[in-house]
């Protein structure tokens, strides 16, 4: 028993901090700083991407002015996409597809990111408070981790982790494409370009800072100084994996704002400025 504290009543004895097994300490947590802070923080910041991006998602319009294409979009793969001279638009699914295009394309992201090491501590703390923060309980009467549907199915974040080098890999063609002016003509870079190469850097520093591809790149590996080549990837995969919170959040704003710049450009609210 804790010194000084009394012992948890016998009907307060069911789980948690007043279980029986726990130091019987009257406050539920001893932190006196604004701990409330961060899950919260994190919780407003998913949700407004996740109304954003759904309005978008939904909205099947404003996602192509030449020769930029929403990375929302990209690839476009129905036959309902607008007409994309050279860019991504393939037009596998049929004409029976009659909702938005992105929302074949953007599971596959949408499950990187979800299933991602850092956004499952960020939403389980800022939505599930599964804990809300460190040496602060959870409310949950039990635990059962990623043990049971759906949470189980976290352990495909390597799979998605390889449909978004490719989804990656098409939005760098993307901004190769971005390259050009309104009439596809090569040689010319707008705002435009600016801020889909700040994207397509931020998402490839994302992507490559995962732990999974730190793993695949360097795990399970019992001498690096027999793979001098995979060790040197694995330093550098590691470097980027120190800043993998702050890659996840710069990556989730750029991809956000690369969306909300084409939809400007595309319905009109504002003309691309061209720098040559």
């Amino acid at each position: 028993m804790a010194t000084g504290t009394e012992p948890h009543p016998p009907d307060a004895a069911a789980h948690g901090v007043r279980g029986r097994t726990r130091a019987a300490i009257a406050s539920g947590h001893l932190r006196t700083d604004r701990w409330w802070l961060a899950p919260a923080g994190t919780a407003a910041g998913l949700l407004a991407f996740v109304v954003y991006s759904t309005w978008r998602a939904f909205s099947n319009a404003d996602y192509y002015a030449a020769p930029y294409v929403s990375p929302f979009y990209s690839p476009c793969v129905a036959d309902n996409c607008v007409p994309m001279h050279g860019g991504p638009d393939w037009g596998i699914v049929g004409g029976w597809w009659g909702l938005s295009p992105a929302l074949l394309i953007l599971i596959f992201p949408l499950g990187f990111r979800l299933t991602c090491y850092y956004y499952r501590k960020a939403y389980y703390r800022g939505f599930w408070a599964s804990p809300p923060a460190c040496a602060v309980p959870e409310p949950h009467k039990k635990y059962t981790g990623e043990t049971r549907f759906p949470l189980i199915l976290q352990n495909i974040h390597r799979y998605f982790f390889y449909a978004a080098l490719v989804v990656a890999g098409i939005l760098t063609w993307d901004t190769v494409l971005s390259f050009r002016d309104e009439h596809y003509a090569w040689g010319h870079m707008g705002l435009g370009t600016l801020v889909f190469l700040v994207n397509i850097t931020l998402i490839w520093a994302y992507t490559l800072s995962c732990h999974s591809c730190r793993h695949i790149v360097g795990g399970r590996l019992r001498h690096f100084s027999k793979h001098p080549v995979r060790y040197r990837l694995w330093g550098f995969v590691s470097k980027l994996n120190n800043r993998h919170m702050q890659l996840a959040w710069a990556s989730l704003v750029s991809v956000a704002l690369a969306d909300f710049y084409v939809y400007l450009v595309a319905s009109g609210a504002f003309d691309d400025p061209r720098f040559f």
